[in-house]
């Protein structure tokens, strides 16, 4: 199995009061990406909010590419994405024009041998995935803390 790094391990443990945190042998699902409480958020409207998904097939091969895949992944998250799944990093965007630049960004960084997608999907449609961890539902993520400006 494959083991998580001491950040990811950091960001793992869910928000209080969240689920309870899985066993220690757990995938790193949901990685920088917070289940909140209930407290209700003023929010824009959740079909103009949109989440960015990148979903990505590096080689690992070689020691370069292993370097190349790392530093892809590094640079999404410097941009702001949480992993959702190995491979599978999502951001929030209060508009879908605010995720243009970004997708310029990645699209820069895409090693030649690459294959990445990026998906944009509202955040309405995000709210109805449904998660599992093992054969247990699990909530899904919520957007990031908002702030209204008048």
């Amino acid at each position: 199995m494959r083991q998580r790094d001491r950040s990811q391990r950091d960001l793992f443990a869910p928000a209080s009061p969240g689920p309870p945190k899985p066993p220690e042998n757990a995938p790193p699902q949901g990685v920088g990406c917070s289940v909140q409480d209930d407290t209700p958020l003023p929010t824009l409207s959740e079909y103009r909010a949109m989440w960015l998904f990148t979903m990505f097939d590096l080689p690992v091969d070689t020691a370069n590419a292993r370097k190349r895949y790392t530093q892809f992944r590094k640079q999404l998250i410097r941009e702001g994405f949480c992993m959702l799944q190995f491979s599978v990093y999502a951001r929030y965007f209060a508009t879908e024009e605010g995720s243009e630049s970004i997708r310029k960004r990645i699209a820069e960084v895409i090693p030649d041998d690459g294959r990445v997608r990026l998906l944009s999907v509202t955040d309405r449609q995000f709210g109805k995935m449904a998660v599992f961890y093992g054969k247990t539902a699990e909530r899904v993520e919520d957007p990031p803390p908002q702030m209204m400006l008048f």
